[in-house]
């Protein structure tokens, strides 16, 4: 970490994680007290969806960024200070409805809005201004959660692979658990018994899903997978995106939310491009099994692709062993992230790693993270 407060390793610091995810849904919160390490004592949550003209306007800018390679698109000022203000809004409103005092809460995990991630190129860019967020709230912020480990070689995501081994861990699992993210991006952790996790980006998932239906049908999601349902896969389709050299690259691994991109169902109706895409998200986590040491006991999937039926019965015909939702292992699939951020404050503030060999690809186990300190906090 750069800068910063020294905490005590042995406090249980009351922190809030903040995550605002490739789906471009809204901004999740997630209270815990940790030490960083096992000690997690997971709180309330919440999320605040995005307002759908917020939400168009951060798609429109990514769209501009895809389309100016190398030179970001104007604007990106106002887009950043909106998007912080709404985490603002979001603390107080989170602090309000759960009743938290804000003087037990002494970090902010901000994540930001990913608008870029080229780790080829060593780029990654998290809209957020962390010192605007801290002075709006009093609070001490914790930011700029990737770029160490990127100079030190890594991909700089996934970024949430610890936290799942110490939820793993703390409930004393002897399982090998695959725990999946069904986000804008598929990732996975893989976590066996006193072995590092492995972990590596997927393929896309809703953020591909999401921005077709809402160019064929005007809806922001499928939800209940109702679209898709009525549709067939087209196996020639299927098979141009499962072409793509990204699934055959070993780990480790990470996309962005526009490498892939949805030419391959060109002409198809819109149930069967859904049908298609879902199809396409289960045989990429099918294929991304044979980068692993050995096949998990129990998938557990997290993000809001768990929620959608469809998608959840393609992935039980293609993985072996058992698949649950993150609810059914006791944990919030749909806050996890944002505990995740949490927990990485916390070690931030610590000098721990952030980051591995293996989950990364970074030189050596990372640690990372920036501070924003407010004055007589």
């Amino acid at each position: 970490m750069v800068g910063g407060p020294v905490i005590d390793a042995h406090a249980l610091i009351g922190t809030i994680g903040l995550m605002s995810g490739t789906s471009l849904d809204g901004i999740d919160l997630a209270f815990l007290k940790t030490d960083g390490e096992s000690q997690v004592q997971r709180g309330a949550s919440m999320t605040i969806a995005y307002p759908d003209a917020q939400r168009r306007r951060l798609r429109e800018f990514l769209d501009q960024v895809k389309a100016t390679p190398g030179d970001l698109p104007g604007g990106m000022d106002s887009i950043e200070r909106d998007l912080t203000l709404a985490h603002v809004e979001a603390v107080k409103a989170f602090l309000q409805r759960e009743n938290i005092k804000r003087e037990s809460v002494e970090l902010l995990g901000f994540h930001g809005q990913t608008v870029l991630h080229r780790p080829e190129c060593g780029q990654t860019l998290q809209l957020g201004d962390a010192e605007l967020l801290a002075r709006e709230t009093g609070i001490n912020v914790i930011y700029d959660f990737r770029s160490e480990d990127m100079r030190g070689g890594g991909q700089g995501a996934p970024l949430v692979p610890l936290y799942h081994a110490a939820l793993v861990e703390s409930q004393g699992k002897s399982d090998v658990v695959c725990v999946v993210n069904l986000g804008g991006i598929a990732n996975l952790t893989w976590i066996a018994p006193n072995t590092p996790p492995i972990a590596f980006d997927i393929a896309p998932c809703n953020g591909l899903l999401d921005d077709w239906v809402a160019r064929h049908t005007g809806a922001s999601m499928d939800i209940d997978g109702r679209l898709a349902q009525q549709g067939r896969t087209d196996e020639t389709a299927l098979a141009s995106m499962l072409s793509h050299p990204f699934l055959s690259k070993p780990p480790p691994k990470s996309l962005d939310r526009l490498d892939f991109t949805d030419e391959s169902l060109a002409g198809l109706s819109p149930a069967d491009g859904a049908a298609t895409i879902i199809a396409f998200v289960a045989e990429a986590l099918a294929h991304a099994t044979t980068h692993l040491p050995a096949p998990p006991n129990v998938w557990v999937l997290c993000g809001g692709g768990r929620r959608n039926p469809v998608l959840r019965a393609a992935l039980s015909s293609r993985l072996s062993g058992k698949s649950i939702t993150a609810e059914e292992w006791g944990w919030s699939g749909d806050h996890i992230e944002a505990e995740a951020f949490a927990w990485l404050a916390v070690r931030s503030t610590r000098g721990l790693p952030l980051t591995l060999p293996s989950t990364t690809g970074v030189s050596n186990p990372m640690c990372g993270g920036r501070c924003v300190t407010v004055r007589n906090h």
